[in-house]
């Protein structure tokens, strides 16, 4: 691709898009520049963007803008049935993602993960294993940095760790891994792919560039991702909690790796099956790349999670809160609901992706949820599916300010309230991470408040005494 001699039209100024538009301009590319949301973040983006050389577009030039472009460069945001694309593509222009910007540029070895649940966790903890190993390694893609913002860093020597959506493999063309992972496939941005057969599409696209010199490491445990194993020419290493596979296993309770015992499953700090299984993932990508045992444990038993990830922010008069906001649909809701040990009260709400919520409700019927708050735009739905199920320890409170107030109102000392809300956060968040801090933030002033009522009370008792 030759930079100086095209023109660029970067639609979405997200972290993506900015940096898309960052790196188009330090190759010389005249780059215009959209957003459709105009509020003073927009604003700042394009003040900044035009410094650099950047052409802000208004919307109603946008199009007049874009016939002028040779090359569509698409946030992960925006569909790619979306009229501007559409336009594009009926004019027989290239669209691409920054993710793809990033692909064609660097220049070191890239370790791929993609799946419906895990992603982010995976990407972090490999990360963490190759930097215990000395590794210049960078968590980047749909976590972390934007691949583009990596390039010079990384270098040769470095190693990428990049997480890779289903929206980025939609304009993804030019990846080829040296290790692909993919942890598994299930029901999640139906509203979007429009059905499983689309969505599991493009889950494989992360491997269709590999060739016998590359791997991929595909979790045997997951029929569809199993199945990936007979499409892909890159050799397969599986990793599996219920067989003995080539690869990565759990046998014994220890993480084995062809027949080598690594590491006790207890000595894990996370809880759940899933996270075993991302371990196991990331043990086979770890091992394949030549990383010793002793960094891998290391690594391993330092690790903590991620925030908005089952993180425990606290308790509030032996009530405990869980922030699980980056549960977004409903296999990781129920990954969650398994994990958590104690009675919970569950929140659960947000933006409609489009899949039936009924799984979610037999999963809690056979948990130790004793009781659902059901919040947010798609809180009707979720009550029907709940309702079907022959659930009905159920209160519906769209605001998700009080939502949280009456999950607390509702647990009892010892008990859990934990926000998994098997649902998209745009319904009233720009992200998951925008949500589950709001979580945080009126866990704070429960907290608070209840400190405040306790001392009030101890006061009056001593006044009383007196």
């Amino acid at each position: 691709m030759y930079f100086e001699n095209q023109t660029f039209l970067v639609a979405g100024l997200s972290r993506s898009g900015i940096a898309a538009a960052e790196y188009l301009r330090g190759r010389g590319a005249e780059v215009y520049v959209f957003d459709d949301v105009e509020d003073a973040a927009i604003e700042e983006s394009y003040r900044r963007l035009t410094q650099l050389g950047c052409i802000p577009v208004k919307k109603d030039m946008l199009f007049e803008k874009a016939e002028m472009c040779d090359v569509l460069v698409l946030s992960p945001g925006i569909p790619v049935d979306h009229a501007l694309p559409v336009s594009f593509r009926r004019a027989g222009k290239r669209i691409i993602g920054e993710s793809e910007l990033g692909a064609i540029a660097l220049r070191c070895p890239v370790v791929a993960v993609t799946g419906t649940n895990g992603k982010t966790t995976t990407v972090t903890m490999l990360e963490n294993v190759f930097r215990t190993a000395g590794k210049n390694a960078i968590a980047c893609g749909n976590v972390g940095k934007p691949i583009t913002s990596c390039v010079k860093e990384l270098g040769e020597e470095g190693l990428a760790v990049a997480e890779i959506s289903s929206f980025q493999l939609e304009t993804l063309t030019s990846l080829r891994p040296h290790v692909a992972v993919i942890l598994n496939v299930s029901e999640d941005h139906l509203n979007r792919h429009y059905n499983m057969e689309n969505y599991i599409f493009l889950k494989s696209r992360l491997i269709k560039n590999s060739t016998e010199s590359e791997y991929a490491v595909l979790n045997y445990d997951d029929p569809v991702v199993r199945g990936f194993g007979d499409k892909t020419k890159a050799i397969v290493e599986w990793f599996s909690l219920k067989e003995k596979v080539d690869g990565a296993y759990l046998e014994n309770n220890w993480l084995c790796y062809n027949g080598e015992r690594i590491m006790n499953r207890d000595e894990l700090p996370l809880d759940g099956e899933h996270n075993v299984a991302n371990a196991l993932a990331v043990l086979a990508a770890a091992k394949i790349m030549g990383i010793g045992n002793a960094s891998i444990i290391a690594a391993f038993k330092n690790f903590r999670g991620i925030r908005h990830r089952l993180e425990k922010i606290g308790s509030v008069g032996s009530v405990n809160f869980i922030d699980d906001s980056k549960a977004t649909n409903v296999d990781s809701a129920i990954k969650a609901i398994e994990s958590v040990k104690g009675e919970t009260v569950l929140l659960v709400g947000g933006k409609d992706k489009g899949y039936s919520y009924e799984p979610l409700f037999e999963a809690v019927k056979r948990s130790s949820v004793i009781h659902t708050v059901l919040y947010g735009e798609n809180a009707f739905r979720i009550l029907d599916a709940a309702v079907k199920c022959g659930f009905t320890s159920v209160t519906l409170c769209r605001p998700f300010d009080l939502a949280v107030r009456v999950a607390y109102l509702t647990a009892k000392r010892g008990q859990n309230v934990l926000l998994s809300p098997a649902s998209a956060s745009f319904d009233a968040f720009k992200n998951y991470e925008e949500r589950g801090d709001k979580f945080r933030e009126i866990y704070k002033n429960i907290l608070n408040e209840r400190e405040s009522a306790d001392f009030e009370a101890g006061e009056s008792r001593e006044e009383t005494d007196e």
